[in-house]
């Protein structure tokens, strides 16, 4: 199991800190916030979605009736809104910080539209109430259709589906990163975080720690690593490896994919000291011997599309950012044969 902690540095919001507080104020518990938050929806302009009063937020979700998870912002509810469509409702908390978050996630999936990009469909900023407004996912996510616990047994997709699901996946990255009007680094790219439909198409969601900028800026600045821990590409916590840019989703892209492949699970069942080692490396070093018949549900149909995700993924996570493909060039070798397939240099 990875280790999730999440980096909650300062996201892309530079220009709306800049007309934000005074640094005094910010050391208080400052009163100004939403009228910055306002400002800054205001130059969202028609891009901003529909508003929901809090009374509006209680009201669609039952006085917060049906919880469907919850995490380090906040908890997520289920509602319906009055035509009776069901949404996924996140309530944020009102601490330092996730302020920050709202205006992200708000400013950044606003900019999209795309198949494999959740949809915004409303938010509530009303004092300290945040709260954003989704379509429903009745799938849930990823991360318990891949779960490495043998009691999810039952829950996991067959390797064709795998592949369906990666391929959407790396499609709505590759629309993040030069299809949309502003590019979008996601710097959050895991299992928990992609969705799941009623017909199991893959979403990408939350973008609280996503980075935007102008389709023609490659390099990102930024002021710390942000991510989780197992999926945050090595340039991000440290400069000597790289510049971070959209390369930086490709790396946990990559680790997604692995897991999805089942790479960690099968060392898992092969390798007793799996605490102590890389499983990447395994994956390297005796690649035909995982993928072979037999060999944690392979099959010889199924043996190929295995291989061809983890040779792709073995690419989208080499050290030095240069040498990973970009998304679009995933998207092209997701959609070849295996056999024209190179193995990329030991990760």
């Amino acid at each position: 199991m990875i280790y999730t902690r999440r980096f909650r540095k300062s996201p892309d919001v530079e220009a709306f800190e800049r007309q934000s507080c005074c640094i005094p104020c910010r050391r208080q518990s400052c009163g100004n916030n939403a009228q910055s938050f306002e400002a800054f929806l205001h130059q969202c302009g028609t891009l901003t979605p529909k508003r929901y009063r809090y009374s509006e937020i209680k009201r669609m979700t039952k006085s917060f009736n049906d919880k469907l998870g919850q995490g380090g912002c906040g908890s997520v509810f289920k509602g319906a809104l009055q035509d009776g469509r069901s949404v996924a409702v996140k309530v944020l908390k009102a601490t330092k910080g996730h302020g920050e978050e709202f205006i992200n996630e708000v400013a950044g999936i606003s900019r999209t539209s795309h198949v494999n990009i959740v949809s915004l469909l409303g938010f509530c900023l009303e004092g300290s109430k945040r709260a954003l407004v989704y379509d429903f996912m009745p799938n849930g996510s990823l991360e318990k259709f891949i779960c490495s616990d043998d009691s999810a047994e039952e829950a996991r997709f067959g390797y064709e589906k795998l592949h369906e699901i990666a391929l959407g996946v790396a499609r709505g990255l590759e629309y993040l990163h030069g299809g949309c009007s502003t590019r979008i680094v996601h710097f959050d790219i895991k299992p928990h975080n992609i969705l799941l439909d009623q017909d199991f198409c893959p979403k990408i969601s939350d973008f609280g720690l996503a980075k935007l900028c102008p389709p023609k800026v490659s390099v990102i600045s930024m002021a710390g690593a942000r991510g989780t821990v197992g999926y945050i590409a090595p340039e991000v916590f440290s400069r000597g490896f790289g510049v971070v840019s959209s390369k930086s989703d490709v790396y946990s892209y990559g680790m997604l994919l692995l897991e999805m492949a089942g790479g960690r699970r099968i060392i898992g069942a092969t390798n007793e000291n799996t605490s102590e080692v890389y499983f990447p490396h395994c994956l390297y070093d005796d690649l035909d011997r995982y993928c072979d018949v037999g060999v944690a549900g392979v099959t010889r149909e199924t043996g190929e599309i295995a291989r061809k995700m983890m040779i792709v993924g073995l690419w989208c996570i080499q050290m030095m950012p240069e040498n990973r493909p970009s998304m679009s060039k995933v998207v092209e070798m997701l959609k070849g044969s295996a056999s024209d397939l190179q193995m990329p240099p030991r990760p």
